[in-house]
């Protein structure tokens, strides 16, 4: 059966409704984030904003109170879903290096045999805006990364202008859910002080009715002081993150970029002033994803490497060196086969047979013994040299063969 895309995706991200969402490996942080937004909202509802429906006039114009968090909570979750449940830029894998930049080279061992080999060189400088910027191959992904591109290690993708990895939204920060991040964290903030701001009010508004101190107001709401502490320290998170990413945005870093390289030293190419950099990130349309996750799998036709020809010498000498070795071990072999024969010859001869009165032929073994062992010493010496490190075998004849006379008709 074909697989969908994100079915068969190698990357470590997790799809819901049949890939139309896509989250980080860590999604499971997101329930996490939605109650610490929405608890505080809760509790400012029933036990600040109530009391605060009748203080203003006209009489109804505290229900404003109640609605603004309301509203305000709905938008920050939106911010939330459209930053870690869509693609942040994530660019498709290969299925085999690029062709056009391989490179093939020859090594050379220390017995002289030539080895081939296929390398890609590491990075390559393109031109952006006039400047020379240095690219990296990524081994996962098989390509080049883009200008700004960094693969994330949590994800296993390469994502176009790699901002960070947040684990309180489960999603890499990149090209296409940068803007929404920033809302998302701006968001929060002015949620932040607005809980804080009508906690403390209302407070306020107890010592007032009560002609009381702080202390015995903050006796009568701890409700209120509580959600003052929290949002105070939520303020230290959410709106330094703010006061960071506006600097970025206003000199058109990212995270990674502000943390790995040095002032000015890559990000020359990208800056454009602050105004344009801010309308280059809230004013300009979001890019369509490269990804079609519920698109089928397409399976690739069989590749054809045509090697250059320097590889195709190799090849062919090597064939040759193979049918030489092959006819020297055949010459080897046929030798041994002749010493067989003269060995047999010698044991199956009797003295017994030297009674008879016809005339005999002597023949002397021990010329016939060292005619032999001198070719078996030239046999033993071509095999060593052409056995390729293979044992050779050693036959010596018998030493009573070697002494004895053997008479042929």
């Amino acid at each position: 059966m074909t697989q969908r895309v994100y079915q068969a995706w190698k990357g470590s991200n997790k799809f819901v409704f049949g890939g139309r969402l896509i989250f980080g490996p860590d999604a499971r942080s997101v329930p996490l984030t939605v109650l610490l937004i929405l608890v505080p909202v809760v509790l400012f509802c029933v036990f600040v904003a109530r009391h605060l429906l009748h203080e203003f006039s006209p009489h109804n114009a505290g229900y404003a109170i109640l609605v603004v968090p309301i509203l305000f909570t709905v938008y920050v979750f939106i911010l939330l879903s459209f930053t870690s449940a869509r693609d942040p830029g994530i660019v498709p894998r290969n299925s085999h290096p690029p062709e056009e930049d391989l490179r093939y080279e020859t090594t050379v061992s220390a017995d002289g045999r030539q080895t081939p080999s296929v390398q890609i060189p590491r990075t390559k400088e393109v031109i952006v805006n006039g400047t020379t910027v240095r690219v990296k191959y990524c081994d996962t992904c098989m390509l080049y990364r883009p200008p700004r591109c960094s693969h994330c290690s949590i994800c296993n993708n390469c994502v176009e202008r790699f901002d960070h990895h947040c684990p309180w939204v489960g999603q890499c920060i990149g090209l296409r859910n940068y803007r929404y991040f920033f809302m998302f964290v701006s968001s929060a903030t002015l949620l932040c002080v607005y809980v804080f701001s009508m906690s403390a009010f209302y407070i306020n508004i107890i010592m007032e009715h009560q002609r009381g101190t702080v202390w015995m107001a903050m006796r009568e709401s701890p409700w209120a002081v509580a959600l003052m502490i929290y949002c105070f320290i939520a303020l230290w998170f959410v709106g330094g993150l703010t006061g960071f990413h506006s600097y970025l945005i206003g000199t058109n870093q990212t995270t990674y970029e502000n943390f790995r390289y040095r002032p000015n030293s890559r990000t020359v190419a990208y800056n454009r002033g602050c105004a344009n950099n801010f309308m280059e990130v809230f004013c300009t349309k979001v890019k369509p994803s490269r990804n079609n996750f519920r698109a089928f799998v397409e399976e690739e036709p069989p590749r054809v490497v045509t090697l250059p020809t320097i590889v195709t010498n190799i090849n062919k000498r090597s064939a040759e060196a193979e049918d030489e070795i092959g006819s020297r071990r055949q010459k080897v072999e046929d030798d041994l086969d002749i010493g067989d024969d003269l060995m047999n010859l010698s044991q199956r001869c009797n003295p017994a047979e030297a009674s008879n009165d016809q005339p005999h032929q002597t023949l002397d073994i021990d010329q016939l013994a060292l005619g032999v062992a001198d070719r078996a010493a030239t046999i033993r010496t071509e095999t060593r040299h052409g056995s390729w490190g293979r044992r050779s075998g050693s036959w010596d004849i018998a030493a009573d063969v070697a002494n004895s006379n053997v008479r042929e008709s």
